[in-house]
C-alpha cells in the first residue's frame, strides 16, 4: 500500500499543473478589467495603463502565467488586488468558518444517510422504506437556495428560534449545516438502499441465515460493511462537494468563509484570490479520492493496490 500512496501523491503533481493552467485560461475569458475595479469609475485611461503594468496585466498571457507558478512554488500566492492583503492570509482567516461548516453537515449527513439507505433496505415494501425514500428525493429535490431561504423565514423570522446568519454560536450552524448537508443525505441514502439490497442478495448472506444467526446480526457483520465499499465512493465525492456548495450555503448565510470569498472575488475580478481558492478546492478533490482509494483496501482486503 506504501508504493501505491506514493505513486497516487505523485501523480497528483501532473494533475495539479493541468488544473493550474485550466483555471487560469478561464479567469482570464471573464469579461471585465480588475484595474477599473481598483481604480473606480472615474478614472482616466492613462491611471489604468498604468494600474495594468503594476499588476502584470499588460504581460502576454504565458509570461503571466509563468510568473504566477513561479510564485506559487516559492510559496507566495499573491497579493490581493482588493484588498492589498497577501493571499495566503486572506484564506486562512476564511478557513476556519468553511471548515467548521462542512464538517458540521458532513458528520450529520453521512450518518444519517447511510442509516436511511439501510434500514430502507431491510424493511424493503414496508412504511420506513417508504419514508426514508420520500426523504431521500426530497433531499435531491428541494434547490439548496430555496431549502436556506425556507429555513431561515421558518425557523429565524416566524418562530425567532435561530439565528438568521453568521458564526457566532453553535445554534448558528444548524440552518447553515442543514442546507449544506441535506442533499448528500438525500444521494447516501438512495445509494445506500441500493448497495445494501445487492448485498443482502448474496450467497454469503443467505448462508449466514441458513446458519441461524439473527437478522441484526447478519446485517451488521456480513451485510453492513462490504455493502459499503461502493458507498464510500460515492460518499468521498459527495463530501468533495461539500466546499463546493458552501459557496452557495455562505452567501444565503452570510457566513464570512471561503465560499462568500470566492464570490465577492468574482465579483471584483480579484484573480489572485480566485486561483488560490480554486487551486485549493481542486487539491480537496483529489485528497478526498486518494483517501477513498485508501479506504477500499480497510473495507475490503481482497483489495491489493499494485
Amino acid at each position: 500500500m506504501g508504493r501505491y500512496f506514493v505513486k497516487r501523491v505523485l501523480g497528483t503533481i501532473p494533475m495539479m499543473f493541468v488544473v493550474s493552467i485550466l483555471i487560469f485560461l478561464f479567469l482570464h475569458m471573464i469579461p471585465g478589467d480588475p484595474a477599473r475595479q481598483m481604480a473606480g469609475k472615474e478614472a482616466t485611461e492613462q491611471e489604468l495603463v498604468q494600474i495594468r503594468q503594476e499588476l502584470g496585466l499588460n504581460d502576454p498571457l504565458p509570461n503571466q502565467y509563468i510568473n504566477y507558478m513561479d510564485d506559487l512554488f516559492h510559496g507566495d500566492l499573491g497579493t490581493s488586488y482588493k484588498t492589498g492583503l497577501p493571499v495566503s492570509e486572506m484564506l486562512l482567516g476564511r478557513l476556519k468558518p468553511t471548515i467548521q461548516l462542512m464538517f458540521s453537515a458532513m458528520i450529520w449527513s453521512v450518518l444519517l444517510g447511510i442509516a436511511i439507505g439501510v434500514l430502507s433496505a431491510v424493511k424493503r415494501g414496508k412504511v420506513a422504506d417508504y419514508v426514508g425514500m420520500f426523504l431521500a428525493i426530497s433531499g435531491i429535490s428541494i434547490p439548496g437556495f430555496w431549502l436556506g431561504l425556507v429555513l431561515i423565514q421558518i425557523f429565524s423570522v416566524n418562530l425567532g428560534l435561530l439565528p438568521t446568519g453568521g458564526l457566532d454560536s453553535w445554534q448558528s450552524y444548524i440552518l447553515p449545516s442543514l442546507t449544506l448537508g441535506c442533499g448528500i443525505m438525500a444521494v447516501l441514502a438512495r445509494f445506500s438502499r441500493s448497495s445494501m439490497l445487492e448485498t443482502l442478495r448474496e450467497d454469503y448472506v443467505r448462508t449466514a441465515r441458513a446458519k441461524g444467526q439473527r437478522e441484526w446480526l447478519v446485517v451488521l457483520r456480513h451485510a453492513f460493511r462490504n455493502s459499503l465499499v461502493q458507498v464510500v465512493t460515492v460518499a468521498g465525492l459527495q463530501i468533495g462537494g461539500l466546499l463546493a456548495g458552501s459557496v452557495l450555503v455562505e452567501t444565503v448565510f452570510s457566513i464570512p468563509g471561503m465560499g462568500r470569498l470566492l464570490v465577492d472575488s468574482i465579483a471584483f475580478r480579484d484573480y489572485k484570490v480566485i486561483q488560490a481558492e480554486l487551486l485549493f478546492f481542486s487539491l480537496e478533490y483529489i485528497v478526498i479520492n486518494l483517501i477513498v482509494d485508501l479506504l477500499y483496501g480497510v473495507l475490503n482486503p481482497k483489495i491489493r493496490y499494485q
